[in-house]
């Protein structure tokens, strides 16, 4: 296995705290993500590679069998058990060591887990593959439908379903689609973490939207309609007569879709905010004067 400086990849030290590997990862992922470089297969591959240095390197124990092992991290605790098992049963018998004192933990694993003489003819051990982790980021709208995505993972390009109503934060596991297992073993699994971005007109809280409406003041006083934009297209509201600055009205089933469950959604709650006219003629101030008195 060729070693990988995952240090190198973020441009970091290996004394890098935890906040300067997150940042580092955070910035270069931003720069190199394939939705902002479409057409850059150099870039595609520099965001797999920044995916993985992150995967192992923010997790505190995958970190520290790297830095112990280098390309040989994830079988650091076989290497441990069989060298120790070896030593005790065999302590004279140097053979599975080769001689050499420069082969790196690479060539071991090669001669141990890669061919059936790695235990004098045993049978060979099966080793799961690698997770990966990767992170889409979603407009308010992609996440209010189910859609198709490709992501490119490891230099491959995998299709995958964005059910309706994903949360921010939110993880799904891919089942098969990360390393390559050793010797015949599994592969490991894709984890996706969505990131879905706040919008400046619609404010979600689980699967309520809330949105503010403007109503002018003749309408908030005598009452009649508003045509408000919902997420799922235009609406006809009416306003009753009287209705204050502040108050709430809520839509039944106008929020967003709840995360797969078809067919049902949340609400809409609109807050209206009553505009205050402006430029008033003389004439119209005298109105108002006199509705004053009234």
């Amino acid at each position: 296995m060729a070693f990988v400086d995952y240090y190198k990849t973020l441009g970091l030290e290996k004394n890098a705290t935890e906040k300067e590997i997150k940042n580092a990862y955070r910035k270069l992922a931003r720069k190199f993500h394939p939705d902002l470089n479409p057409d850059d297969k150099d870039a595609q591959k520099k965001f797999q590679e920044l995916n993985e240095a992150n995967e192992v390197l923010s997790d505190p124990e995958k970190r520290k069998k790297y830095d112990q092992y280098g390309a040989d991290w994830q079988h650091g605790e076989e290497y441990e058990k069989a060298r120790q098992s070896r030593a005790r049963s065999q302590s004279q018998d140097q053979t599975w060591y080769n001689g050499s004192d420069g082969g790196g933990f690479s060539d071991f694993f090669e001669s141990m887990f890669g061919s059936s003489a790695g235990f004098g003819g045993g049978r060979q051990a099966k080793y799961r593959g690698q997770d990966y982790k990767a992170e889409v980021n979603l407009g308010l709208m992609d996440a209010y439908t189910t859609h198709k995505q490709t992501l490119t993972v490891n230099g491959k390009n995998i299709r995958i379903t964005v059910p309706a109503g994903i949360e921010n934060g939110q993880t799904i596991k891919i089942a098969g689609h990360g390393g390559k297992g050793a010797n015949g073993g599994p592969d490991g699994d894709l984890y996706i973490t969505f990131a879905v971005a706040t919008d400046e007109r619609y404010r979600r809280a689980g699967n309520d939207i809330h949105v503010k409406a403007e109503v002018d003041l003749y309408t908030a006083v005598l009452g009649g309609e508003l045509i408000l934009d919902t997420l799922s297209g235009k609406v006809k509201m009416p306003v009753k007569a009287e209705t204050q600055n502040g108050a709430v009205v809520r839509l039944k089933g106008k929020g967003f879709p709840v995360y797969k469950q078809e067919g049902q959604f949340g609400d809409l709650y609109v807050t209206f905010q009553v505009k205050i006219p402006t430029g008033l003629t003389e004439r119209q101030k005298e109105l108002f004067t006199e509705l004053s008195k009234s």
